[in-house]
């Protein structure tokens, strides 16, 4: 086993980032469970319980809107409501985080607000909400008969939904609960603020019905790596999560974040970096390539169309022995996909001249993808972090849940001998076991 010096410190971030039944398209084909069990209890408590027994900071739970991205070829990776599903995962565990994906362009501010305020109390603050704004164009339809809105909209959207959700849950002081039974003296109306907001998109009196929870409000994620998503983030969030395929581009990203951060009159080292990473594991590096292999054999062209989607360009035009055509990628004006999921697959075919084929082995739905040993992979892990590149990961499991199972069996455990991962939770909330403040 190889060991790596430098900056081997305990705050490295690992999440388990649950997508469906596994982030690769084989994997509702491979795995050993009916792809329906899914959809069940006992899936997410499995899964809650792997995290914590793991001491992983969260668990972090996708949300698909429609069922167009996928085209019924596997299972949705976000079918079911993430805050049903955390709740069952709140109620099987006492220290994991529990971060649920919502849309900004397709919800409104207080019924959001009140619905993580209420998932925070019930986990006894350790709860979290993704800030994503929706870019599949057919969700729009589920919503209405508007078309999805350009993305300068919503963003503008999204900055002043997230200003409203974070007043409500501001709108009650932290001793506006005075809780006297002998005086009769509930709560100290005086500490309770009305937001009375009217901006372009809201109208929202406020408060909120909910008093702060135990981390004082709910840690604020956001998905994003374009222009605007940077921007809100730097402003608003707790951390972000994002796509990065190349050392030298998260390393960039993350000074570009924390400089954007400390502009913003934020504390940049309270503001944490976390990519996804998919690791497809084996016991040997064979053993990994043949679990992708077979992987791939199972899910046939869709990584390909996969990619293609990401793009914005027709998938005929990915030509598996070929570099991408870049080209055609930046000459499409209509593109309104993720900026970061796009500009992350660029990054790493032109950096690396790499062809079709190649990205494809490396960008696993997106994210960086390491096919090898647990050793390998933990070596990936320590590499990024003590280069600056990461403040963690978002770790992308194949197959669920024993992709799951083997992280936290086999890898994890090098983490911790090596001393760059913890062994038991520091603290009681989720804010500060990602060392975002002292605990309460």
């Amino acid at each position: 086993m190889s060991t790596l010096r430098g900056r081997a410190s305990p705050d490295l971030i690992l999440n388990a980032a649950v997508l469906g039944v596994g982030m690769h398209p084989g994997a509702w084909r491979l795995r050993r469970e009916p792809p329906a069990t899914a959809f069940t209890p006992a899936y997410f408590r499995r899964i809650g319980e792997l995290a914590e027994a793991a001491c992983l900071h969260a668990v972090f739970l996708a949300d698909t809107l429609s069922v167009d991205e996928e085209n019924y070829e596997r299972p949705n990776l976000g079918a079911v409501d993430p805050l049903l599903a955390l709740t069952l995962i709140a109620g099987a565990t006492e220290h994991v985080g529990l971060v649920a994906t919502a849309s900004t362009t397709f919800s409104e501010p207080f019924g959001l607000a009140r619905r993580f305020a209420s998932l925070d109390h019930l986990s006894g603050g350790r709860a979290a909400w993704n800030v994503v704004t929706t870019f599949v164009p057919a969700v729009a339809a589920n919503f209405g008969s508007a078309p999805l809105p350009a993305p300068a909209d919503r963003y503008r959207r999204a900055e002043e939904f997230v200003d409203v959700v974070q007043a409500l849950w501001r709108s009650w002081q932290a001793d506006a609960l005075i809780g006297d039974q002998e005086s009769g003296h509930y709560a100290e109306a005086t500490r309770v603020k009305r937001l009375n907001h009217h901006g372009e998109f809201f109208d929202v009196a406020g408060p909120l019905t909910l008093p702060p929870s135990p981390q004082g409000e709910p840690v604020l994620f956001q998905a994003g790596s374009s222009e605007a998503g940077r921007g809100l983030a730097a402003r608003t969030a707790d951390a972000v999560f994002t796509a990065q395929n190349t050392l030298v581009a998260a390393q960039a990203f993350r000074r570009d974040m924390r400089s954007r951060v400390a502009a913003a009159g934020r504390d940049p080292d309270r503001f944490k970096v976390l990519p996804g990473l998919l690791a497809v594991l084996g016991g040997t590096e064979a053993e990994a390539r043949a679990r992708k292999a077979r992987l791939d054999e199972l899910a046939g062209d869709a990584e390909r169309r996969k990619l293609a989607l990401r793009l914005g360009v027709p998938v005929e035009l990915l030509q598996l022995d070929a570099p991408l055509p870049v080209d055609a990628v930046l000459a499409n004006p209509a593109f309104k996909g993720a900026e970061g999921f796009r500009q992350a697959a660029l990054e790493l075919g032109v950096r690396e001249g790499l062809t079709v084929r190649e990205i494809l082995y490396r960008n696993g739905g997106g994210h960086v993808q390491v096919v090898g040993t647990p050793e390998q992979v933990a070596d990936h892990i320590a590499h990024w972090h003590r280069e600056g590149a990461v403040d963690g990961f978002n770790l992308m499991i194949d197959v669920l849940p024993d992709g799951l199972e083997d992280l936290v069996e086999q890898v994890v455990p090098l983490l911790q001998r090596r001393g760059l991962f913890r062994d038991e939770y520091a603290g009681r909330t989720l804010r500060a076991n990602l060392g975002l403040h002292s605990q309460p």
